[in-house]
């Protein structure tokens, strides 16, 4: 069981709506996201579209449900822009999460991805990075990672489906590229298994250098209807690849228990895209609370 001393569990507002596709779950509001976390017994939240941009506004809102931010998605682009523009944005959303109380930054590199793109099959035509672009990627991400630092927090990498670091292979190569000290793991459940990675594997090679966890379930199901139709991501997204723990096809048992062996201190956050339509966030979020309840202790 993990240690609830060290460990935090929180839940990613994507699940009440999609800033992707913000169609999907446009009724459900801030205020009763939020209050929907608390409501199945979450502590932490990720940051979302719909979440208030004044640190005071979003501070008070949050207080009076006893939720804290934990992280934020951010976009970089370092293999296809200078590398100034997306250091800008990135001191601009690190004082922000510094402000809020985070200690996390997440990142995923944007350049080229094709996770967006709502007619790319998801499985087919993903960008692959040449050597001098591996080179920059690497080198741009310490120096954020430096700048993070600095702040007292750490910038943890998101290997995403549809991106320059999505397989097994490009996983490995970016852990030996950056700086162990400035650069960490954001680990993710679901994306490695909808790649077909194991994520047990993975989560045992690298547990020493994650900094942050989102537990997202898939339907295997539906990851392999995606492939045989050539869905794009947000296809898949739409028809229900993914899922909360507990819900589909992952694991979670040997996950748990590899984090509780290392000692692992930090959060972990439920992140599950789904169409709100057809998957109640408040239902799932239940769901969700008691498996890993029962599951991680947490």
């Amino acid at each position: 069981m993990l240690d609830k001393n060290k460990v935090s569990l929180g839940i990613a507002p994507i699940a009440w709506t999609n800033d992707d596709m913000p169609d999907l779950g446009k009724e459900n509001t801030f205020e009763q996201c939020v209050s929907e976390m608390a409501l199945a017994g979450f502590t932490g939240s990720e940051v979302g579209g719909k979440y208030p941009a004044d640190t005071a506004v979003l501070k008070k809102a949050l207080d009076l449900r006893g939720i804290r931010i934990c992280n934020q998605w951010f976009s970089s682009f370092l293999i296809s822009k200078p590398y100034e523009d997306t250091e800008k944005e990135f001191i601009k959303a690190t004082d922000f999460l510094r402000e809020m109380g985070a200690k996390v930054i997440g990142v995923s590199e944007q350049s080229y991805s094709i996770q967006g793109k709502m007619e790319q099959p998801v499985w087919e035509g993903k960008y692959i990075m040449d050597d001098q672009e591996w080179k920059l990627l690497a080198e741009g991400l310490n120096k954020l990672g430096k700048i993070a630092k600095d702040k007292g927090m750490t910038l943890t990498f998101h290997h995403h489906m549809g991106t320059v670091v999505q397989t097994e292979e490009e996983i490995d190569r970016f852990m030996e590229m950056v700086d162990p000290e400035l650069v960490f793991l954001l680990f993710d459940s679901g994306h490695l298994s909808f790649a077909g990675i194991d994520p047990e594997k993975v989560l045992k090679k690298y547990v020493n250098r994650v900094k942050h966890v989102h537990l997202k379930d898939i339907r295997r199901e539906m990851v392999e209807k995606s492939r045989n139709e050539r869905w794009s991501f947000l296809k898949g997204v739409r028809e229900g690849v993914f899922t909360v723990p507990g819900d589909g096809d992952v694991d979670f048992a040997p996950i748990f228990r590899i984090l509780e062996e290392a000692g692992y201190e930090g959060w972990v956050v439920v992140e599950a895209e789904q169409d709100p339509a057809k998957a109640n966030p408040l239902e799932y979020a239940k769901k969700a609370r008691v498996y890993i309840a029962h599951k991680a202790g947490l």
